[in-house]
């Protein structure tokens, strides 16, 4: 996965700095997003993995799926994409965009495993605090996991902060062997 990222990069970063000079980050994110699952169909894989299948033949597949909901600049940015065989890196491609625009915007996602469903107030009071202790603006996600026996397990990017029951007794054991 690293090297696709690594393959990925300069394709998202050229999207977003394009995007962000155009003022259209969000309409970018939706075009590339969409280009992205196209991508993931399996039938599309099929499609563009045929030897004989040149560049132009691999765009006019997506323009024809997509439609009108691809502008001219992304049909562009696909052609380019295309005329280098890296068409399948489209959803790593959309993911470091996505990194790019949260960062840019100071948004982080986060992610929230409970035991058991989080009622509304304590997922506001969850969400203020991480606001706070981040410094940024909170796009929050919820899961239950039973497993978690109690508690929460939040994943913010590369914080993972265990509040959760199993975490405490895991830490616990770990602390009790050594």
């Amino acid at each position: 996965m690293a090297e696709l990222t690594t393959i990925a990069r300069p394709y998202a970063k050229a999207a977003f700095l394009f995007a962000k000079e155009q003022n259209a980050l969000g309409e970018w994110e939706k075009m590339l997003g969409l280009a992205a699952a196209v991508a993931r169909d399996a039938t599309m894989r099929t499609y563009l993995d045929q030897p004989g299948l040149d560049s132009d033949k691999q765009v006019e597949a997506f323009v024809a799926v997509c439609g009108d909901d691809l502008d001219e600049s992304v049909r562009n940015f696909l052609a380019q994409m295309a005329s280098n065989k890296r068409l399948p890196l489209l959803p790593v491609v959309v993911a470091l965009f996505h990194d790019f625009l949260a960062a840019d915007q100071r948004i982080t996602d986060v992610e929230l495993i409970s035991a058991f469903e989080l009622e509304d107030a304590e997922t506001d009071k969850l969400v203020s605090v991480l606001k706070e202790r981040l410094g940024q603006e909170v796009h929050v996600s919820t899961s239950v996991d039973q497993a978690l026996i109690g508690g929460v397990l939040v994943r913010a990017g590369d914080t993972v902060i265990d509040g959760s029951v199993r975490g405490r007794l895991t830490r616990l054991a770990e602390q009790l062997n050594s």
